[in-house]
């Protein structure tokens, strides 16, 4: 005890990673619960900036111990392109832990996910092409490799042989090309011998570390808007990105979870397909996003950028039971002019307030907005909820209200330092 969850309370790219950054100064872990290399959590500190995919953004502090949980699916190639990039910026490695239960994205599931995604035309979902929803079926499914495995090679052998034929099956219905058993063993042979000192089992060092009464951060990815669940499903991840995945993926049972943290943008932003009824199509959604370089860090797509969505907030937060929300990018507002929050719905001429869970009902819904009077001073490294200017702490204020948790943390731009603590959350 205790055990923290920060969660992303909308789309995805919420700045989460510049937050447990912040917050690993407390702590004594950092565990990763979901998602796979198509998540990008960037952190920016004294030793230059870093783009993190599978590795937790903690790893940057000298102290905690790093964790890739049993929910998380694991590119070999991603992870020891990232685990050299850590090297060669003297980042001590040693302290990064993989769960043997976490799951093996292959190369068949690569290949499968660009054939699947191609055959879909133009009902495509905009996946990131780096094989996550075909190894997460392949988890369901009973399929699947784990990284526990790629240290049982005589085991091994005999698995592959049976699953690159299923696979090499369901790749020909594409006209694709076959994979090799051999050759794929081979690749999981170097694998293992690269990645095996990492790869323990979780379970027991994380409850260790608790009993002690040590902090962890449990890492999500993505959004509570794109949980396989809860979200804005078929236009959702493969993975559970709200809190029930953050115990799941971690094997942190609830009964040590103090805190359950939400993280907001100052405005809403989505990648890919799918409905946002506060998207702005105009100058001032290009403004956000040049201003605020919203172009994603995984796959370097343009994102959609609108309006704060208090609907899908709201919604958000009475998903996961937030104790507290974190704010972040309200700088990109500064000056301006007008900001605009959605509080309602337009559905077929009914104003509603609660998030549908059909994306082609979602689809159909105009944003009501509520305006608020801008601000010219700007917010943009800040480190004192006394130095915001009125009309921001107004807007800040009203946020809080519509999300129904208190907010705790506004982060004023991409360092470290430059992040306003309201309220303790550790």
């Amino acid at each position: 005890m205790p055990a923290y969850a920060i969660i992303g309370g909308q789309w995805g790219d919420e700045g989460k990673g510049k937050i447990v950054d912040f917050l690993t100064a407390d702590a004594q872990a950092v565990v990763r619960f979901s998602g796979g290399n198509n998540a990008g959590h960037t952190v920016m500190n004294d030793e230059g900036e870093f783009k993190f995919h599978l590795v937790p953004s903690g790893i940057v502090w000298p102290h905690p111990i790093c964790i890739i949980g049993n929910g998380v699916v694991v590119d070999p190639v991603g992870l020891l392109a990232e685990i050299d990039g850590l090297q060669r910026h003297k980042i001590d490695v040693s302290r990064l832990v993989i769960s043997d239960r976490a799951h093996v994205i292959m190369p068949y599931h690569i290949a499968l996910d660009g054939l699947e995604e191609k055959a879909r035309g133009k009902d495509a979902l905009g996946t990131t092409g780096r094989g996550i929803g075909p190894a997460y079926m392949d988890k369901v499914a009973r399929w699947g490799i784990r990284m526990g495995e790629l240290k049982d090679v005589v085991g091994l052998r005999a698995r592959l042989e049976a699953l690159v034929a299923q696979k090499n099956a369901h790749i020909k219905l594409y006209d694709g090309e076959p994979f090799d058993a051999s050759e794929l063993y081979e690749r999981c042979l170097a694998w293992s011998e690269q990645l095996g000192d990492y790869i323990q089992p979780t379970e027991a060092l994380i409850e260790d570390m608790l009993a002690r009464g040590d902090a962890i951060l449990l890492e999500g990815a993505q959004g509570a808007l794109l949980d396989l669940d809860h979200g804005t499903y078929p236009y959702v991840t493969s993975s559970s990105a709200t809190v029930g995945g953050a115990i799941t993926g971690s094997g942190v049972h609830p009964r040590h979870l103090k805190g359950i943290m939400g993280v907001f943008k100052a405005y809403t932003t989505r990648v890919g397909a799918g409905p946002m009824p506060s998207e702005l199509d105009d100058e001032v959604g290009n403004t956000i996003r040049e201003r605020a370089w919203e172009y994603g860090t995984t796959t370097g797509r343009p994102r959609r950028c609108g309006w704060f969505d208090a609907v899908a907030a709201r919604y958000s937060a009475s998903v996961n039971g937030f104790t507290s929300a974190v704010l972040t990018r309200l700088d990109v507002l500064d000056g301006l002019g007008p900001v605009k929050v959605c509080v309602a719905y337009k559905l077929d001429g009914e104003i509603i307030t609660r998030f549908p869970s059909s994306a082609s009902v979602l689809e159909r819904c105009e944003p009501v907005l509520e305006e608020f009077e801008g601000w010219d001073n700007p917010t943009a490294g800040l480190q004192n909820m006394k130095d915001l200017p009125r009309q921001a702490k107004t807007y800040v204020r009203r946020l809080e209200d519509l999300i129904g948790c208190p907010i705790s943390i506004i982060s004023t731009g991409p360092k470290r330092e430059e992040t306003v603590l309201v309220h303790p959350v550790l």
